[in-house]
């Protein structure tokens, strides 16, 4: 991943955190002299390993579980908040109208080999981790004991798991570090008149940046 100095992230809480924020993870590995991509919820261990390990689940009709690479590395990419920036909001534009558009993002690419849980005790461990944490902020959170033992069963059947301890963990963090103080006032109240979800997320990441007066 091209990254310039001012933009990369380093910081193992910080990176770890976005994994957890934003855990549909966009799973690259090679197969076959082919790219394969999955979108795949991941759950994060972070105390497992060096950087962490990534565990989740496919069906095992997807063939990526027997078909990918062995012998070359996976990356998985997580996409935290992301927004348009334009132009108009630096006061530097108006001063000189030497200012063009671009788009700020903060992303982790976790990198290394993934191997495959075929083991019905394991995925029922997973499944029940996974539903519980994504349900922990519901006022009647599911369980997986909320279902048929029968049921659970024949869809555990139908899953295999999949571990990647990550070997290596990049950060890249383009959030208008490189701007001065003042364009990047103008960016917060442009992202701030703008609203919504992704502008509030990326005004917290720019905010950081501000810096004193």
């Amino acid at each position: 991943m091209y990254t310039p100095k001012h933009f990369e992230e380093h910081d193992p809480g910080v990176l770890h955190g976005l994994i957890r924020a934003y855990p549909l993870g966009t799973w690259v590995t090679s197969a076959g002299g082919e790219l394969l991509v999955n979108h795949v919820p991941f759950l994060l261990h972070a105390e497992r390993g060096e950087h962490g390990t990534l565990v989740a689940h496919v069906p095992r009709a997807n063939p990526v579980w027997q078909s990918f690479s062995r012998e070359q590395p996976s990356a998985v990419v997580f996409q935290g908040p992301q927004a348009y920036v334009s132009p108009s909001w630096y006061p530097s534009k108006h001063a000189n109208g030497k200012a063009v558009p671009t788009w700020n993002y903060a992303v982790v690419h976790a990198h290394g080999m993934p191997r495959v849980i075929d083991d019905p005790l394991w995925l029922l461990a997973h499944v029940s981790e996974l539903s519980d944490t994504h349900e922990a902020g519901h006022a009647v959170p599911w369980k997986v004991s909320d279902a048929p033992t029968d049921f659970i069963e024949k869809l555990l059947a139908v899953l295999v798991g999949i571990e990647i301890p990550i070997a290596r963990l990049e950060g890249k963090w383009k959030v208008s570090q490189n701007r001065p103080r003042h364009d990047k006032l103008g960016i917060l109240a442009g992202l701030q008149a703008r609203g919504g979800e992704d502008s509030r997320a990326m005004g917290e990441l720019v905010g950081r940046f501000v810096g004193p007066a």
